[in-house]
């Protein structure tokens, strides 16, 4: 049978184009089974090599050694603290965009508002714990995350779960989609009545929570990890006036704590363990039970685990960066990164889930240590002695005699004197309490006049700056950029003050704090590991705004709707030729 040469060609159109259309259907676009955000709060980036040579094999040297360090990650707003760190993480936003200021902020009336208490809903409080507790839920984040970003992707087939001991650390990651943000409280892990009642208490949660392993971890107390003295003497001070102990320790302040706590006290012990070694335990044994529980990776689809790991800053605001057990802490951690690894790979599979490490912020040392050794730092207390001094000036150079008397009949009336506060100073930041200012009448120009001349003539204060008119401020970048990205005009303080280096606000001595421009805190790690990812590092400067954008890129999904970052692209070029 002859057929026609035309007919032939079309024949062979028709089987390519058939095979073509097979081709595409047979090949789905490549994504892992799951991705896994590690965020270990206040990490400093030096911490990855100050401890190095104590470090094993497994848990940060593997993903340095496998995986991709971008090695000058830095935090491009102010105020550096934990809920706006989580936020902008897993949003690639800034607070004057994604609206979480700080982990608490002040409004117009004076009132203090906590990140995740929930403004609009009472019904939303916590399903588990002893005690009352506010409504929690994730209404005060303005934007999308990039949690939310997969679920709205995949037509809610991804799951989302946070996991943390701090209810902010896990609530916000998750996002307004999240199937479920679980926090410690109290003696078990919970979440919001916010969240779908399936993820509530599900069966695998409750068998977790009647294992009670707060009591049982704080029983084994803190041990030292390394059994070679030597080790902390060459990378650590003596705790002494730097750090602070646990309150219940018996018989004295002493480390490694082997007499931690008075095993009767459960409420102490459940405290304690927010701040030992075993805290991250019990995070990273929740967020297995959450992975094998809801199987997630297995179900065809790319869920997303988000873990904080908190006991890491307790530790340090406790014992501060030069402690024993700040080490003692990492060490401890490094294993238990290790151990964690280990589970991925046996079920997920070594190649199908990927992760990356990062931190909310930094630490400064702490002050009194600087300052035993001759480094100029230390800290004052803005936000007690120094807002009382404030709030007497504003009286005396604001006030008529008739405000006076009109503000002490109103501070009488309701038998408070929070009355008397204009200013409240929260954040590196002053708040100015507008329904007073309007209530008495007072001339809010002369109110911040008289803030930002109080501040100005503080001997350890460098910049001061009025954010609502911050172009009339001389101000070095990065400081600049940084104070403006930080600045939303609902949810911050009209006035914005830098301190010298070294120096921080805070309420004492020992321990340290954060929430400064400076490199200590400003300076955090990130590793990408697993999926995809190609080994090497780069030194070239990347922004914690970055971070989403990248994994929007690798995930092929829309960056969350407030994301200023751009993608990583030593990570994102170099995975399309690993691809190809």
């Amino acid at each position: 049978m002859n057929v026609s040469r035309p007919l032939i060609i079309l024949l062979a159109f028709l089987i390519i184009g058939f095979a073509s259309c097979k081709q595409r259907h047979d090949s789905p676009l490549p994504r892992p089974k799951l991705v896994v955000g590690l965020v270990i709060d206040q990490m400093r980036w030096d911490y990855l090599y100050r401890f190095y040579n104590l470090y094993g094999n497994d848990g940060f040297k593997r993903l340095l050694r496998d995986g991709y360090n971008c090695q000058n990650t830095m935090i491009n707003y102010l105020p550096a603290f934990t809920g706006p760190g989580h936020t902008c993480i897993y949003t690639g936003s800034v607070p004057a965009i994604h609206g979480i200021s700080g982990n608490n902020w002040i409004d117009d009336t004076g009132r203090n508002w906590y990140c995740v208490e929930d403004m609009d809903s009472a019904h939303h409080r916590s399903v588990l714990g002893s005690g009352a507790s506010m409504p929690m839920s994730p209404d005060n984040l303005l934007v999308t995350t990039i949690t939310d970003e997969l679920r709205l992707a995949t037509n809610f087939r991804s799951r989302v779960f946070g996991v943390a001991i701090k209810d902010r650390g896990s609530i916000l990651p998750a996002g307004h989609l999240g199937n479920a943000a679980y926090y410690y409280n109290d003696s078990v892990f919970t979440t919001s009545k916010y969240y779908s009642e399936k993820y509530q208490n599900p069966k695998w949660l409750q068998d977790f929570n009647n294992r009670k392993l707060p009591d049982s971890l704080a029983r084994l107390h803190w041990k030292q990890f390394s059994q070679n003295n030597k080790d902390y003497e060459l990378y650590s001070a003596v705790t002494g006036s730097y750090g602070k102990g646990f309150p219940n320790e018996k018989p004295l302040p002493a480390f490694p704590y082997l007499h931690i706590l008075d095993t009767t006290d459960h409420l102490g012990m459940r405290t304690a363990l927010k701040a030992m070694p075993a805290g991250n335990d019990y995070t990273l044994m929740m967020a297995e039970a959450n992975i094998e529980g809801e199987n997630l990776g297995g179900e065809g689809n790319t869920d997303f685990m988000a873990i904080s790991i908190s006991a890491t800053d307790y530790a340090g605001h406790q014992f501060g960066p030069n402690a024993k057990e700040l080490q003692d802490m990492y060490l401890h951690l490094d294993n238990q990164i290790a151990g964690f690894l280990q589970y991925l790979d046996k079920t997920i599979g070594k190649d199908n889930y990927l992760l990356f490490v990062t931190a909310d912020h930094g630490a400064a040392h702490n002050a009194v240590f600087l300052q035993d050794n001759n480094v100029p730092a230390g800290f004052a207390n803005y936000a007690g002695e120094q807002q009382y001094r404030l709030n007497n000036l504003v009286r005396q150079q604001c006030y008529t005699p008739d405000m006076i008397r009109k503000n002490a009949k109103e501070a009488y009336k309701k038998k408070t004197d929070t009355l008397y506060n204009v200013v409240s100073i929260l954040n590196y930041q002053v708040f100015i309490n507008q329904n007073l200012v309007n209530n008495l009448g007072l001339d809010r120009d002369k109110v911040k006049a008289t803030v930002v001349g109080f501040l100005e003539k503080e001997p350890h204060i460098s910049y001061v700056a009025d954010m609502e008119q911050i172009d009339r401020t001389p101000l070095p970048e990065p400081i600049r950029t940084m104070m403006i990205n930080g600045y939303n005009r609902r949810r911050s303080g009209c006035i914005a003050y830098v301190m010298d280096p070294g120096w921080y606000d805070y309420n004492k001595p020992t321990g340290t704090t954060h929430g400064t421009w400076n490199p200590y805190d400003a300076h955090i790690p990130l590793l990408w590991y697993g999926w995809h990812i190609p080994k090497g590092e780069t030194y070239s400067v990347v922004h914690m705004t970055d971070i989403s954008a990248t994994l929007a890129a690798l995930l092929h999904i829309q960056m969350p709707d407030g994301c200023i970052g751009k993608p990583i692209t030593q990570i994102t070029d170099r995975k399309i030729k690993h691809n190809k």
